[in-house]
Parts: C-alpha cells; structure tokens; sequence
C-alpha cells in the first residue's frame, strides 16, 4: 500500500518533475594576485567560500520559454547549450527559474554560482555527471571563482586550471559593507594584469605566505596574508573604507581584512566568533562610516 501511495506521488507532474542545483559562492578572495604559469602570467585566486547560494530550478513540463527565462542570465543560457553540445542530449519541454542570495557585481561570484547551480540542475535531470565538464563550460564563457570545488584551492581564474588544492578548511566570522557600485570582472582584467606586473616580488611573498599559514591550519597567519593582498589591491581596486578599517583593526580585535579584489565588499576576518558587545562596536563602527553591518560564516 505505501509503494503503490509513493508510486503515485512521484508521478510526471507531481513531485518528481522537478529538478534543482545549488552552487555556494564567495565573499572574495583571502588572495588574488599573478601567477606564472610556464611563462605566461595568470591571475591566481584562493577563494573565501560563504553558505550562501544560487539555485537553478528545472520544470519538466511546465510553459516555458527560455529566452526569457534567462533573459537576465545568459551566460546561464550559454551553460545549457554548451552543456547539451558536450552530452548530446535534448531538453524536455519545461520552465527554468532562478534564485540567488548573492547579488550582482559585488564579489560574490554570483555568476559563476548561477552557471555551476544551472549545470548542476542539467546533471540531475539527465543523470549526468559534469564535475569534470564544469571548468571547460567555464572557460568558454568567464574568468571566474572556484565555486563549483568542494574545498580552498589555489586556482587561475582565466585558465580555469587549479594548481594546488588547500585541504584544510579553515572557517572564518566575517563581518563585511558594502563600499558601494559594482565591478565588471572582466573590464578591469587589463589593468589588474598592469598592477600584477609591477608588483610581482610582493605578491609572490603574500602567496608564499599564504600556503604556508595553510599547511599549518594558521588561521592568523592567513588572515595577515590576506590583509597583505588586501591593502595591494588598493592600487588597482580601491575600497573607500579600505583606510578606515585597516585604522581600527586592532581596537575592533579583527584578525585581518578580506576584500572582494574586483567587487566592492570588505570587512573584517575573526577567527573566533564576536560575541554580541564586539559586534555591537563593530555594527557602530560601520554606521559611523554610512554603511550597514553584514556577517557570515566562511568554509564548507
């Protein structure tokens, strides 16, 4: 009796007709900077990931029309006909949507989330595995994050290629602002590449530093490295309120700053949770500046 109940609920139609990925995305970077790889010089990342998302839902069946579904995410459109290039497959009539707590041009990886979770939502219709297709979609389409890996990695953002993984999974308390506007990744790709050259020498130790503070799961040493990156990104993506928190950083107890290093989000790295007379101050703090107080939690 209860299979045969089972049975019917999970009818076309019913429950069974919907299908759904979800992808995290990043409150920027702890580093970013060049990397040379075989002589060329890419841009380097070691992502902060955030428990926070973008989903991409599936109908089959309903009245849909994909033009307009992905009117304001084509390079989601993009993903679903590449992936159906490389699988050979057909999609059924039905109605994509999408949702997303990551908002646009901020340094979130919004869009790559919303390319991976659209990917991830192909797989469970077709009963398909992409973990390996995901990079090469990504590189025919956008420099971007490694959002779609399940652990810290050191990662080329245009190459799409990861160089090292960083298995330890260090979780910060990041209370960050917005420091206003949005920024087109890929426009200021040129003049980053620019900076990148002038300061190689730094950005190497920031780096060298880095992995190292990773080996030893030195969750201060790395919050330092990612100040270090932080403060170098002010020469080619400045924060206005980038002086101001660097200034109160040891009054407030933060460990560090993280930037989004081609978005406009900053704030502060603690390694242990603020209690809430701490997060008051801070909250204070950033009120002075004309900003909002925003807090997550960092890691898998």
């Amino acid at each position: 009796m209860l299979a045969a109940l089972l049975h019917e609920a999970c009818r076309p139609g019913r429950i069974c007709n919907h299908y759904s990925g979800v992808c995290h995305g990043t409150l920027g970077e702890l580093f970013q900077g060049p990397y040379d790889d075989g002589g060329a010089m890419q841009i380097a990342i070691i992502s902060l990931p955030i428990r926070r998302y973008s989903w991409a839902h599936f109908e089959v069946g309903a009245p849909g029309d994909l033009d307009a579904e992905t009117a304001d995410r084509p390079r989601c459109r993009r993903a679903i006909e590449l992936f159906q290039a490389h699988h050979g497959c057909v999609m059924p009539a039905g109605s994509w949507s999408f949702a997303s707590e990551l908002p646009r041009g901020k340094g979130m990886a919004s869009s790559t989330a919303d390319i991976v979770a659209t990917i991830r939502c192909l797989d469970a219709l077709h009963g398909t595995d992409s973990r390996e297709l995901v990079p090469v979609i990504l590189r025919a389409i956008e420099r971007s994050d490694s959002v779609f890996l399940t652990e810290h990695a050191l990662y080329l953002s245009g190459a799409q290629r990861l160089v090292r993984s960083l298995p330890d999974n260090p979780g910060f308390h990041v209370c960050y602002l917005d420091d206003g506007g949005t920024i087109d990744t890929e426009a200021v790709t040129d003049r980053l590449l620019g900076h990148y050259e002038a300061h190689r020498g730094d950005y190497a130790r920031i780096l060298y530093t880095m992995l190292e503070a990773f080996g030893r799961r030195d969750l201060i040493a790395i919050a330092a490295a990612a100040t270090q990156s932080s403060a170098l990104a002010q020469k080619v993506t400045p924060k206005r309120a980038f002086c101001a928190l660097a200034a109160e950083r040891e009054r407030i107890g933060a460990d560090g700053i993280v930037v989004a290093h081609t978005g406009s989000l900053i704030g502060y790295l603690f390694a242990d949770r603020p209690d809430p007379r701490r997060l008051g101050e801070l909250a204070a703090f950033y009120r002075s500046l004309g900003h909002q107080c925003s807090c997550v939690t960092t890691g898998f």
